[in-house]
Parts: C-alpha cells; structure tokens; sequence
C-alpha cells in the first residue's frame, strides 16, 4: 500500500501510541482522522499535525458506543472521501487481583470489581470490535485498499494483577487470522489485517510511575529500555507498506523476558 494519499483512522488518536502513528503517518502523506474523548486534546494533536502541512480532522468520541462508532467512520469517509488504514489504538488498564487476602483472618477481603472488568473489556475489546467492523465495511462497500490494525500487547500471554487486560490482548491477538479467513470466505482480497503486540512502551503512564519499579521491570527487557511510541508507529507503516504481511500479530517489546532470561 502506497501511504502517500492514503486515509487512515486512529482511535486513541491524542495521546501515546495512537498519537504517535498519526504523526507519523501524517509524515509520510496520509491523510488523518484522530478519534480520542478528549476534544480538547483532539484539537490539540489535529493542529500539530496540520502546522506541518498534513490534512487532518478530529473527533470527538466513545469507541465503546456503536453509533459513535460508525459516526466517526462515516465523518472520516465524508472528510477525504475514502478509508485505508484503520489503527485501534484506544485502550485503558484498570489493573487488580482476582482476590486479596486479609493476612489476620485468611477471608477474603477485597475482589477484582466488576466496574474495573466491565470498562477493559468495553473500552478494549468492545472499542476493538467497533472500530475495526465499522471500518472493514466502508473500505469493502468504498472497494478501497485497506489495512485494519488492531492493538494487542505482549501481556496477551498472561499478566497477574491484570486479568481483565490480559483476557482483552489475548482475544485481539487472534483477530487478525479470524478476520482475514473471514476476508477470504468472503472473496475481500482488497483489505488486510495485521496485528501489533507492543512490550513496555515510554507513554506517560509508564513515565509517571514509581522509577524504582520501572527499572525492575526494564532488567528483563534485553533492549534495557522503554519501547519508543515512534517505533510502534514504523512498525503499522511497514505493515502498511507490505503487502506480505496479513492474518499475523507482531509483537515490537525490545526483547522483553521472564525473570530468568527466557523471553516471552
């Protein structure tokens, strides 16, 4: 897929990762819808973007509502009259136990809550779903070349304290073969679909937390430190580029491994 020219939609667009890849993609030509809630840090990232010279549009909206969804495509499809690229990046951690223990009593004293599960699964998987469907359908009835870019993560194999986040990477790992098996029952030859698995990567979440323990967590990371937001955003414009690559997720962790040197 030639770039230049292109359309690409980017949920999570403000901020991170998301922020990031419609910059980047913005660099090389394409044309950039930015979907994040926060309208005022929308407008912010459109008018960095359109300071250097690109074509891009805002808006505002939940990935977890299905009329949002399908508006935000549709404004997308209205603004430069087609959609190429489609990158899921919105997501939330809403980390926790299953359970807590009360040392003095061995009952059990607190439980993952329910609000906690329910809005990783809505905002990940659910905004996933939404944003990726809704996305497929305008490149098939437009007959558009496209791309869909779902956001995994290399915890897909299984974190302790994020159960609910785990479940959601795991799922969206495996939609690019259900996708494209679907795309070809189906005779869609025209749209790809290729994941992207990232370790720990320098966003302000990470940046903000406890130094002590980001360095603990940076001993297991062969690179010996933090994923750049810019090198995500190579990786979905390679993937964009080629052709080759389909129905695969693709993890960029810098070598992240197990306490024990076995890389996950």
């Amino acid at each position: 897929m030639d770039i230049n020219n292109s359309v690409a939609l980017i949920t999570g667009g403000a901020s991170g990762i998301g922020q990031a890849c419609a910059k980047h993609l913005a660099s090389l030509g394409a044309r950039i819808a930015i979907v994040d809630r926060d309208q005022e840090q929308v407008d912010q990232v459109v008018a960095e973007i359109e300071a250097t010279g690109a074509q891009c549009i805002g808006i505002a909206g939940d990935v977890t509502n299905e009329q949002d969804s399908e508006r935000f495509v549709q404004a997308t499809v209205a603004a430069f009259g087609q959609l190429n690229i489609a990158v899921s990046c919105a997501g939330v951690i809403r980390d926790g136990t299953l359970l807590n223990i009360d040392k003095n009593t061995g009952q059990v004293s607190r439980k993952l809550s329910f609000d906690k599960w329910k809005t990783v699964i809505d905002v990940n998987l659910t905004g996933t779903f939404l944003t990726l469907r809704d996305a497929a359908e305008a490149m098939v009835n437009g007959g558009w070349e496209g791309l869909l870019v779902p956001i995994s993560s290399v915890n897909k194999i299984g974190q302790v304290g994020q159960l609910n986040y785990s479940a959601t990477k795991a799922a969206i790992e495996r939609f690019p073969k259900i996708i494209v098996g679907v795309f070809l029952l189906r005779k869609i030859r025209h749209i790809r679909c290729v994941g992207i698995a990232p370790g720990y990567t320098e966003t302000r979440i990470l940046q903000e937390m406890n130094q002590d323990a980001l360095a603990a967590i940076l001993e297991d990371v062969h690179l010996g430190r933090l994923i750049k937001p810019q090198e995500i955003a190579d990786m979905i414009a390679y993937c964009a580029q080629n052709e080759a690559l389909n129905a695969t997720t693709v993890e960029i962790t810098g070598g992240l491994c197990f306490p024990g040197n076995i890389a996950k």
